[in-house]
């Protein structure tokens, strides 16, 4: 008998647990889901801002298939119906050519240029202990608050001085200075987000400090460069101020569409014209975001989640 009541109890007691463990787990709260009204209402706002943003994008290229006319009457026209593309054709003159291969040329050698520098400086304040290292980090900080407006006079005659007026090489040596410091401070944060133990894991397996950095840390920084190139880019392509000082002879794209707008007293703005000549300025900037979108993206968070 005392062992058919020693077996009953570890059974009861085992019994006792189940139903325990069961009433606990239907005692726990569940958490209420969020208000499907409130979703539909963030929604509903996130398209409302959306449309708000796009709409000067769609009014622009609307505005570049109609008539003067049209655009001039009181009547607002929001659809191009019986537009056409006679604007476009009017704008593409050699003088767009000219000013297109200025922009290219002017562009492509200051990213270069500009991530190259970049891309070194980075490196160096990231992974190297060196004297100066503190003073030359508030140095480009400090750059950053001069006012472009200030500098002007210095470098037009600076710019003179070494024959560099109306000069691709003259007014990209402008735009990297002016890019640099901050796409600096662009990399620094992706470069210190990537472990330095990588490297390091990399030479222990055989391959020197540039093999490893190659092949280990380089393609890990792809995502983060090219963030910092579109920054670029979009500063270079854009820049008015600057090539309006310099650039005396040879006009970039935005000093290009500027000459749409400086009729004489006697002959009225084409306003079709302008809105043409804007999208086809427009056009290269955008080609190029969808191409690079996706690392721009990547790029974008690592440096906010790792710098």
């Amino acid at each position: 008998m005392t062992s058919a009541t020693t077996t009953a109890r570890p059974a009861a007691s085992a019994a006792a647990r189940v139903e325990k463990t069961r009433v606990q787990k239907h005692s726990i709260p569940v958490r209420r889901r969020p208000f499907a009204v409130g979703r539909w209402l963030l929604s509903g706002l996130a398209l409302i801002l959306a449309l708000i943003w796009v709409f000067p994008v769609y009014w622009m290229i609307n505005s570049s298939m109609l008539s003067t006319a049209t655009l001039e009457s009181f009547t607002p026209t929001f659809f191009p119906v019986g537009g056409s593309l006679s604007n476009f054709a009017a704008v593409l003159t050699p003088s767009f050519f000219s000013a297109l291969a200025v922009s290219v040329g002017v562009t492509l050698l200051s990213v270069a240029v500009c991530l190259t520098f970049a891309f070194l400086a980075s490196i160096a304040i990231s992974r190297f202990r060196f004297r100066g290292r503190v003073s030359f980090i508030v140095t480009i900080l400090l750059i950053q608050m001069l006012p472009a407006e200030g500098l002007f006079i210095a470098q037009y005659k600076m710019m003179s001085a070494f024959g560099l007026l109306s000069n691709v090489l003259g007014l990209s040596i402008l735009y990297v200075a002016a890019v640099v410091p901050f796409t600096i401070w662009m990399l620094r944060g992706f470069v210190a987000g990537v472990p330095v133990e990588l490297e390091e894991a990399a030479m222990i397996d055989g391959l020197s400090r540039t093999q490893a950095f190659v092949r280990i840390t380089l393609p890990l920084l792809a995502p983060g460069l090219v963030a910092s190139g579109v920054f670029a880019f979009l500063q270079c392509w854009n820049e008015f101020t600057v090539a309006l000082v310099i650039m005396e002879n040879n006009r970039t794209l935005p000093l290009w569409l500027r000459g749409f707008v400086q009729q004489s007293a006697t002959q009225a703005i084409d306003w079709g014209q302008v809105m043409a000549a804007s999208t086809i300025v427009a056009i290269p900037v955008i080609v190029f975001f969808v191409i690079v979108q996706g690392r721009m993206t990547s790029g974008l968070v690592s440096g906010a989640v790792k710098g």
